[in-house]
C-alpha cells in the first residue's frame, strides 16, 4: 500500500448515531476489540462524507478529487502496550467512486464497495441517501441544523459529543486477507462539529433484526462537519486474535460449559 499521507477537505460530514447495548455491539467485533461505552450503552452509527481535493500531500489541492463515501461504523477499545486504546472498527466502507473502490484495500487502507448516492442540500436540511450495488445496505437520512445538541442519551451536550469523535480517529476495517484490520488515521487542527437534529433516518443495516434485535439499536443524535481540512495516513495493521477480553470470556465458557457436564455426570450417577 501507498504510505505517504493523503491530504483533503472534509466538505460535509454527517454522523449520524445509535445507542446500541453492549452485548449487541460486542457480538458484531472481532477479538481483541470491545465496545466503547457511554452511559453504558456502545454507539455506533453511519458516517455520510463528502470530501474533496484528495490528494497526495505533496500535491496542489487543484489535482484532488471529490467522492461521495460512508461507513457504518461501531466504537470501540482495546487493550494496547501503554494502556487502552480507542478508535472506530468499520465493517463496512461504501463509495461513488470507482477509483476509491478500486484502491481501497489495495493502495491504501479501507475496502470500499460501490453505492449510488443522491445528495439533496439547502438552508434547511441535508439528505444524504445512498443504496450499495450489492443490493445489501441502503440508507436514507435527513438532517437538520440544530443550535445545541438535544435529546441525546448519550452525550450531555455538543462538547463532550465533539471530543468523544475527534479522541476515535482511528478507523478500523477488515481486510481481504482476514488476519489483521487496515488501519486509517484522520489528523486536523481544525476538528469543529455542530449540532444537528434527525429528521428522518432509515437503515438497513440497523433495522436489520438479525443484526440488532428489536429495541437494540436506537437512534440518538446527529453532528455535523463542514470545511475541514483532513490528513488521512495509514496506521499499522491491526493484528487480530484473541486479547485479553475474548480469553477471559472463552474462559468463562470453557468453564460453564464444564459445570454444566458435571451436573449432568452427577445426575446420571444418582
Amino acid at each position: 500500500m501507498i504510505r505517504s499521507r493523503l491530504s483533503s477537505t472534509i466538505e460535509r460530514r454527517l454522523l449520524v448515531n445509535y445507542r446500541v447495548a453492549p452485548y449487541v455491539a460486542a457480538a458484531l467485533l472481532p477479538a481483541p476489540l470491545r465496545p466503547q461505552l457511554v452511559r453504558g450503552q456502545a454507539v455506533a452509527g453511519i458516517c455520510l462524507l463528502r470530501i474533496g481535493g484528495v490528494r497526495p500531500g505533496w500535491a496542489p489541492a487543484a489535482t484532488g478529487l471529490t467522492s461521495e463515501n460512508a461507513a457504518h461504523r461501531i466504537s470501540v477499545e482495546w487493550d494496547g502496550p501503554d494502556g487502552v486504546e480507542r478508535g472506530v472498527y468499520i465493517p463496512r466502507r461504501d463509495t461513488a467512486s470507482r477509483l476509491n473502490a478500486f484502491a481501497g484495500g489495495r493502495l491504501y487502507p479501507g475496502e470500499h464497495g460501490r453505492a449510488d448516492f443522491t445528495v439533496r442540500e439547502d438552508a434547511d436540511a441535508v439528505s444524504v441517501a445512498f443504496a450499495t450495488r450489492d443490493g445489501e445496505v441502503a440508507v436514507d437520512a435527513t438532517v437538520e441544523p440544530a443550535g445545541e445538541l438535544r435529546g441525546s442519551e448519550l452525550f450531555t451536550d455538543l462538547a463532550e459529543a465533539s471530543e468523544f469523535f475527534r479522541l476515535g480517529n482511528r478507523g478500523l476495517s477488515p481486510n481481504a486477507g482476514g488476519r489483521h484490520l487496515d488501519v486509517l488515521e484522520l489528523s486536523t487542527d481544525a476538528w469543529k462539529v455542530t449540532a444537528g437534529r434527525p429528521r428522518s433516518v432509515r437503515s438497513s443495516f440497523f433495522e436489520d433484526l438479525d443484526r440488532f434485535p428489536p429495541g437494540s439499536a436506537v437512534l440518538d443524535s446527529a453532528l455535523v462537519m463542514r470545511g475541514v481540512p483532513a490528513d488521512w495516513s495509514q496506521g499499522e495493521p491491526f493484528r487480530l486474535g484473541c486479547g485479553a477480553g475474548a480469553a477471559a470470556a472463552a474462559a468463562a465458557a470453557a468453564a460453564a460449559a464444564a459445570a454444566a457436564a458435571a451436573a449432568a455426570a452427577a445426575a446420571a450417577a444418582a
